[in-house]
């Protein structure tokens, strides 16, 4: 029994996961009673959000994240103590007013400068999966500042804090004192974004040590309770997270935020005269946590074969059952109609990978978080980039050079040609053949049938935009995605909703409003949504130029397995039969069985 309860301790990951929050707890137990008491909890907040455009920097210039968001959120606090002392401007008014400038600063680079942030979102949302050993020295660095900064500045942070008369005359008067206290919370904000990230960490940082508040008092009971808690929450929550294959992060605010809610229950049925209604609560809050417990982990889809294989889209994976069929256990990262720029590890997807003989991702930006991951989980499977097996590369222009190829920096939605997907087809059966000799002539077999159904889906889809008129054929979607569908098939892209590569790019009013000229100009009949992002802007920009929004496409995902579009050939023919009624209003229809 013991035994099962433990388990995921053993795990490499997971133990790096708990030596991180062993650390933080120090951290969060130290200082997280100081944010409560000083009333920093929306400034901590904000420290964390405000890192954004370091983070932002950071991809786009291949620098330290850490680095960058530890000198943003020390310009973050440095403004907000200087303009904390401008009259009749309250400090959350500051903050506020700083935070904003730091959000637009950064919207601005991930759009207009880098036009990406994929790899933002992770020290956005955190991962406790994916804590390396300069997170594990940053965690115990800044768990030492904390000691020595509780130990030496204390007794001036309680004075400031609660008797500034006293203050002054007991030698902590300084500003200083209070600039000392908001960058070692700036610090220990940065601790904890690699483990539940900039929109989560009040979870370490406030609520445990505003749980232990409501039971104490007294400076030093409220640290080692904070300490404890947090300790106890970060690894339950780890523990939960196995259990559940839930995000660690989301999984810990989760418990932290229902054992608050215990807490104050327990606290109402003492002080108030009404215990049925506190009871309640806690009931209702201990089901909720009883539901945590009892959810048990989806398992990877499975099959007696002799190779492990994970794939980090839902395109591959299809690919990859197709060609391996019984013989190759495929592991699936990415889930149906998800965004994979906003992908978050799952504990079972740590564990596939530390087992997988192979990895095949799609390569370019669209999965560039395979191999950090990879290195993370401590596998030593081979890793197949895709996408240096296909024939053509489309510059983020959408165009190739002379012999179909680009550079580094080439649109990674190369699965939308057909012919591409016949090279990673063939590319695949090559390398489950090394890995499975006996199944090399199996899989040789399944992958020349799967070649003959792509050339078919090919001429197929190219028979079907033929009979549109070519001054008909032009394409507005969500993102710059359907290049290579439309170099295929002879269709002129006219723009995008938002105009890059990555979803995480955000679209300016400027280029929306050139956006509704052109589409009026050239006589646009179709915005196109994509099902795995929101069509609101999408359906105002087909409404304010006159053309329809009735059509979405499949853009960065297949749809879940029972759909029309569950696979990569019924994606294709779902995509190319609602591009041709869109461009054609509806007089076009593919008519695919």
């Amino acid at each position: 029994m013991l035994e099962t309860v433990f388990a995921p301790f053993t795990l490499p990951y997971i133990q790096r996961a708990t030596l991180e929050i062993l650390f933080l707890s120090v951290v969060a137990g130290l200082i997280g009673p100081w944010i409560v008491l000083r009333s920093l909890a929306f400034h901590s907040h904000a420290v964390g959000v405000s890192t954004f455009p370091g983070l932002v920097l950071a991809d786009g210039l291949g620098a330290s994240a850490q680095l960058l968001a530890l000198g943003t959120a020390g310009l973050f606090t440095a403004s907000s103590s200087v303009l904390g002392r401008v009259r009749n401007a309250t400090s959350d008014a500051i903050t506020a007013l700083i935070l904003v400038g730091c959000l637009a600063i950064g919207v601005i680079l991930a759009s207009d400068v880098f036009s990406s942030g994929a790899n933002v979102d992770s020290l956005l949302f955190g991962s406790l999966l994916s804590i390396g050993s300069a997170d594990l020295f940053f965690a115990a660095g800044t768990a030492v500042l904390a000691i020595g900064g509780s130990a030496l500045l204390s007794r001036h942070w309680l004075a400031r804090g609660f008797d500034e008369g006293f203050a002054g005359e007991a030698g902590s008067g300084s500003r200083w004192f209070d600039l000392a206290l908001l960058l070692t919370v700036a610090v220990a904000v940065i601790a904890a974004l690699n483990a539940v990230g900039a929109l989560l960490v009040i979870a370490l940082m406030v609520v445990p040590a505003a749980t232990v508040r409501l039971v104490t008092r007294r400076i030093q009971t409220l640290q080692a309770g904070t300490l404890g808690l947090v300790l106890a929450e970060g690894t339950v929550g780890i523990w939960l997270s196995v259990q559940t294959d839930a995000p660690p992060g989301a999984t810990i605010a989760v418990l932290s935020g229902v054992v608050f809610g215990l807490v104050a229950a327990w606290r109402s049925v003492h002080s108030s005269r009404s215990p049925g209604k506190a009871l309640g609560l806690a009931g209702a809050l201990a089901v909720t946590a009883g539901f945590l417990v009892g959810c048990s982990p989806g398992g990877a889809e499975s099959g007696p074969g002799g190779v492990s294989a994970v794939a980090s889209t839902t395109q591959i994976a299809d690919i990859v059952r197709e060609v391996g069929g019984e013989r190759v256990e495929v592991t699936q990262l990415l889930r149906p109609n998800t965004d994979p720029h906003e992908y978050e590890p799952r504990p079972s997807d740590v564990a596939a990978l530390s087992k997988a003989e192979v990895i095949f991702q799609n390569g370019g930006h669209l999965d560039d978080w395979v191999g950090q991951l990879v290195e993370d989980s401590g596998s030593d499977a081979r890793i197949i980039d895709l996408g240096e097996a296909i024939p053509l590369k489309l510059a983020e222009s959408g165009r190739s050079d002379d012999h179909g190829h680009e550079d580094e920096d080439f649109d990674a939605h190369w699965w939308h040609d057909p012919t591409n997907v016949e090279a990673a087809t063939a590319k695949i059966a090559t390398v489950l053949g090394s890995l499975d000799p006996r199944a090399k002539g199996l899989f040789k077999r399944n992958a020349d049938r799967y070649e003959a159904e792509l050339a078919a889906l090919d001429q197929s889809i190219r028979a079907c935009i033929e009979r549109i008129p070519r001054g008909d054929r032009k394409l507005v979607t969500d993102h710059e995605s359907f290049d290579y569908f439309a170099n295929r098939y002879g269709i002129s892209v006219v723009g995008a909703v938002i105009p890059a590569l990555t979803t995480q790019a955000e679209p300016s009013a400027g280029d929306l409003a050139r956006l509704e000229e052109t589409i009026r100009s050239e006589g646009v009949d179709a915005v196109f949504s994509e099902n795995s992002l929101p069509s609101e802007t999408a359906e105002a920009i087909a409404r304010d130029s006159g053309a329809s929004a009735e059509y979405s496409l499949f853009g960065d995902s297949l749809g879940p397995a029972d759909s029309v579009a569950g696979t990569y050939i019924g994606m294709m023919r779902t995509n190319a039969d609602r591009i041709a009624r869109g461009l054609s209003d509806g007089t076009v229809e593919c008519g695919f069985p």
